[in-house]
């Protein structure tokens, strides 16, 4: 199958969207690791992409997440167009937890740190200080987390889901207007899945978290309380829009060139080949 074999109009987007992409396309070399994508993400909206390895989802959230320039087209965050903006200034505005970031976290360094030197956007407590009220505000993330009583433990020493708990409690210490979740149930066993998708549940309930976008390969790690959906191949949409409506059979098998069948049972996906 390709990868045009589904698809949805393009997004309108509006004063609303946190992001917003038109025709934006990044290249290396000859490879469009994206191309003429559009994409609006508006205030509150929770949104899982998922595709299989190369189809350009990572790539996708670099550019959400300012970490990364389109070769083609346009990409506004949060108001603010790349290109026309200080992104070390938009990335302050933005919580990201992905593989990348957890290999510079020094394994020495305390659970505690690691959450509240967000607000400096640093990785490696040094002489910086910190005020009461970023205390108090990493005690609460790491509580929301599950990750409190283990303040003092070094990163090091961590089981994959305690580091992955981490790292997004640091990315929500800022209180970001966008939160960008690359991978975040990756090499996690059933009852840690199970677990983080619980809590992310619990955030994508919350009126006041961020606008969220979680990238994954397993429908089975998305959690409920998600309302939109991103399907990649390729680096092409297959399909977004209403979550409800993307996880079709047909679009899982396009996608995954693959005949799938997706089942949806208390909010919550399965998918097996046909």
């Amino acid at each position: 199958m390709t990868p045009d074999a589904t698809t949805s109009s393009a997004p309108i987007g509006s004063a609303d969207d946190v992001v917003r992409m038109r025709s934006a396309g990044v290249r290396r070399g000859t490879a469009m690791l994206l191309a003429e994508l559009d994409w609006a993400v508006e205030l509150d909206e929770r949104w899982v992409v998922l595709g299989p390895n190369g189809a350009g989802k990572t790539t996708l959230l670099r550019l959400a997440a300012a970490e990364l320039h389109p070769s083609t087209g346009t990409v506004d965050v949060l108001g603010e167009r790349l290109g026309r903006v200080n992104v070390f200034e938009l990335r302050t505005r933005i919580g990201l937890c992905s593989a990348a970031l957890a290999g510079r976290v020094p394994g020495q360094e305390r659970v505690s740190d690691v959450v509240v030197s967000a607000g400096y956007s640093v990785l490696g407590r040094w002489r910086e200080t910190y005020d009461g009220t970023d205390i108090a505000r990493a005690e609460q993330m790491m509580a929301a987390l599950g990750v409190r009583e283990l303040a003092d433990r070094r990163f090091g020493t961590l089981s994959e889901g305690e580091r992955k708990r981490t790292l997004i409690a640091r990315a929500l210490m800022t209180d970001p207007e966008l939160l960008l979740l690359d991978e975040a149930a990756a090499g996690l066993d059933l009852g840690g899945r199970e677990d983080l998708v619980s809590r992310l549940s619990t955030l994508a309930a919350d009126a006041d978290a961020p606008t969220c976008v979680l990238v994954t390969h397993h429908v089975e790690e998305i959690p409920p309380g998600y309302t939109h959906g991103m399907l990649l191949r390729e680096g092409k949409v297959v399909a977004q829009g209403l979550l409800s409506d993307v996880m079709t059979d047909e679009n899982l098998s396009a996608t995954f060139d693959l005949p799938l069948q997706v089942q949806r049972r208390r909010d919550r996906y399965t998918a097996w080949r046909r």
